[in-house]
Formats: structure tokens, sequence, C-alpha cells
């Protein structure tokens, strides 16, 4: 049976989910921009290029099994689905905010009868409910931060990732609904049919983060300077050192470093007697 995976067709997680999937050796093939739809190359697994906020709706419909999206869009479409891996991007929070002169400072001040705008009904309404808030939500597909400056709305919910939007049209935050960022989804229906091809996916994915802002270091280095070289580097789970055939005092060490270590280590090897050091980017990192 096909697996069908949702990723975004534009906005702002697209970009980065193509380049996760491709890294992780999900081959699409070309003019992926303009295709609605994309079969993997050797895989039983269809990409479906749809927008981030149908994919929960979808997944809980069976209509795909798994995708990636904000898990803002997860907690707006109250569908009880399952956060397989947080992918460290797309981050940014759902807040309410207030115009700078309104008395407002917190969600508690907030009193009956206001009029909030927002692209994210349910989950505002919910959340307002929660606090005990009889408030009235305006339902708006986009620019929800020009609604007070309008007259429709006395405050809004919007997602917010730096604030500088908010700071432009002279609102501020006094809330928090949910912090988000882009993550692989499923249901419980989908792991029953493709555990083992969802397993599959998520891992390569895993695996292409786990890479990322590391490098892989080689060096060549005199035996008696091994207790040094440990704590220069002590890579995962320390340093593999490796004989050199032909050669009684010098070993080769292997390790895996941070990106921004590079530097240092290098430094601090080339002290100890290093030579032949050698540097390289890392696709992917199993564990």
């Amino acid at each position: 049976m096909t697996l069908r995976f949702g990723v975004p067709n534009k906005g702002r997680l697209n970009e980065r989910t193509i380049e996760l999937l491709t890294k992780a050796g999900l081959v699409l093939g070309d003019d992926i921009g303009r295709r609605l739809y994309a079969k993997v190359k050797n895989q039983d697994i269809e990409v479906m290029f749809v927008r981030a906020q149908d994919i929960p709706e979808f997944i809980d419909k069976g209509a795909i099994d798994i995708g990636i999206t904000g898990l803002d869009q997860v907690a707006e479409s109250g569908h009880d689905l399952i956060d397989l891996l947080d992918l460290g991007f797309g981050f940014c929070r759902l807040s309410v905010a207030v115009p700078e002169g309104s008395p407002v400072r917190r969600v508690e001040d907030i009193k009956d009868g206001s009029r909030i705008a927002t692209s994210f009904p349910k989950i505002t309404k919910k959340f307002f409910a929660s606090h005990g808030k009889d408030v009235s939500v305006i339902v708006v597909s986009g620019a929800a931060e020009i609604m007070p400056y309008l007259g429709i709305s006395d405050y809004i919910v919007d997602l917010v990732s730096t604030g500088s939007t908010l700071k432009m049209n002279r609102l501020v935050e006094v809330g928090t609904i949910v912090e988000s960022q882009a993550a692989i989804v499923s249901s419980d229906s989908a792991l029953k049919d493709h555990r083992e091809e969802i397993g599959l996916i998520v891992s390569s994915i895993a695996s292409v983060i786990a890479a990322e802002g590391r490098k892989y270091i080689m060096a060549d280095v005199p035996k008696s300077a091994l207790p040094e070289v440990e704590r220069i580097i002590p890579g995962i789970g320390g340093p593999t050192v490796v004989p050199i055939s032909g050669v009684g005092d010098t070993v080769a060490v292997h390790a895996v470093i941070d990106s921004d270590q590079v530097y240092r280590v290098i430094s601090e090897l080339k002290k100890v007697g290093a030579k032949g050091i050698l540097t390289m980017p890392i696709e992917r990192l199993v564990d």
C-alpha cells in the first residue's frame, strides 16, 4: 500500500521541508514546485503538495498518512494527531496582542464581549473559554494586525516570530496560546498500516538534523599526545583511534565535533603536534 506524505506547498515551511526530504534520500525529481504530487524514486511513497493548514485534516480523514506542518496548525485543527518528530524550524508562537495604548496588559484584563480577530478561531475560542472569557471571535484570512486600527476588532490572536510586525503596527503581546514549530505528524490508524515505513522516514530525517552543525575531523597525532587529544576532541563517546600502517609512534584520530568548535579544535591539535588535519561535512548521523 502506497504511503502518502503531505508537505507544505508554499509558505514559511516549504523550502526547508523540501531540503530535509532531499537530504534524507527521498528523491522527488525535477520541477516539484509546479506539481501537486510526486512519486518518490525507488520507494512506494507519494509526496502530496498541499496547504500546511490542510495537512492535519487530511491526516485525520485518512487522505494522507504522514505530514509536515506547524504545531499551531495541529492545535487549530483539534484533531488528536501524533507528533513524531519536532524539526527545529518554523518557530513561532500564537499570541494575544493588543494596541499599545490599551490598558490591557494580560489576558485576565480582557473584558467579556471584546472582539478578537484571528485566522485561528477554534483554538482562540478554546483558549478564552478556558480563561472564563466570553469574547466574540472574528475570523479573518490574514492581516489580523490591521483589524484594531480599522475598528473591526479590539484585539487580535496571531502568529508571532520576532515580534517586529506587531511593533510596526503598534501592538504588544499580552499572552501566548501555543508555542509552535514544524513537526512530522501522523495518526494512530496510519501508524497501524505503515509503522515501519513511517519509522524509516522519521529516522532518516532525524539523522539529517543530527548531522547538521557537525563536522567529521581526522588528524594524525603522536601517541604520546593522546591524553591531550581526548581532552581537545571528546567527540561522541570519545575519539576513534586507528593505527597507521608502518608508523609506530603516530595514530589516526577520527571524531565528530560541533561546527562552531572547528577553529578551536584545529588550533589545539596543531599545538600537540597533529598533522594532516582534515574536516568534512556530514550528511547523516544515525545513532
